[in-house]
């Protein structure tokens, strides 16, 4: 029997790069985030300040690396969690006590984060254009999780859908940051509460009596929700259609 290769290692740049990162994290967490500098993060790391800044541009960027990396982790833990259930409610609940889990160690200096985030002009907010590869990233999560339900969804909601279960996320990401239960039970308990009744909203928006106030919806999503009406339009651009203002499609491009 041959022995296996270890595994191999990550190339020495994204080593520098995940040291730089974490070392940040350790001191937003020690000396908050207002009293870190990139001189500070790149001392305690045993790298130049350059290349610290050759990484991450600016210490916000640290804060981006960290959306990211919660993403990511988010997005390879939910993988198997959602290979099972097709119920809707129980794959909301699923993935959004999967990010629970996966954000449990960061709960501790989460605050200091969403003290920045907060402000709607700071790049480090949720919806600010900066954030939209994180963003991206999580509604790809509720994509999945529709994707996979045996739920049928009003054709008018298909594509907002994981726009606003991303905005129910966010919802839940709040209430996370000032929940002081331990092991952030309140958080879980929310989430079980309200899956159910998340999943039964979307059931019953394919009634017709419920007709006019989806449309309502879908118009308001397209003008507000940050990021669905540019998917939209790349999806039309992708399937040879012109996007039309609103992020709807006008039709199939003239051959």
């Amino acid at each position: 029997m041959k022995d296996r290769k270890p595994a191999a290692k990550a190339p020495k740049s994204e080593q520098t790069r995940t040291l730089i990162l974490e070392t940040a994290l350790r001191l937003f967490e020690e000396r908050g985030y207002d009293k870190t500098t990139m001189r500070a993060v790149a001392q305690e790391a045993g790298v130049s300040v350059g290349n610290a800044y050759y990484y991450f541009a600016s210490k916000e960027h640290l804060v981006q690396g960290f959306y990211d990396r919660i993403a990511a982790e988010h997005e390879t833990a939910v993988r198997p969690v959602l290979d099972g259930d097709a119920d809707l409610a129980a794959r909301i609940r699923d993935a959004m006590l999967t990010w629970l889990d996966v954000a449990e160690p960061y709960h501790r200096f989460a605050a200091q984060f969403f003290k920045n985030a907060a402000d709607p002009d700071s790049p480090l907010s949720p919806f600010s254009p900066e954030s939209s590869d994180a963003r991206r990233a999580a509604v790809s999560v509720h994509e999945r999780v529709l994707r996979g339900s045996d739920t049928k969804v009003a054709p008018e909601l298909a594509d907002d859908l994981p726009h606003l279960l991303w905005l129910a996320q966010m919802g839940l990401v709040l209430f996370w940051v000032y929940d002081r239960s331990e092991g952030a039970e309140r958080s879980r308990r929310l989430v079980e509460r309200t899956a159910p009744l998340v999943a039964r909203a979307v059931a019953l928006s394919r009634f017709r009596v419920l007709r006019p106030l989806v449309r309502q919806a879908h118009e308001v999503i397209a003008e507000f929700m940050p990021g669905a009406g540019e998917a939209r339009e790349k999806d039309a651009v992708a399937d040879g259609a012109t996007p039309a203002p609103g992020g709807n499609t006008a039709g199939a491009t003239a051959s």
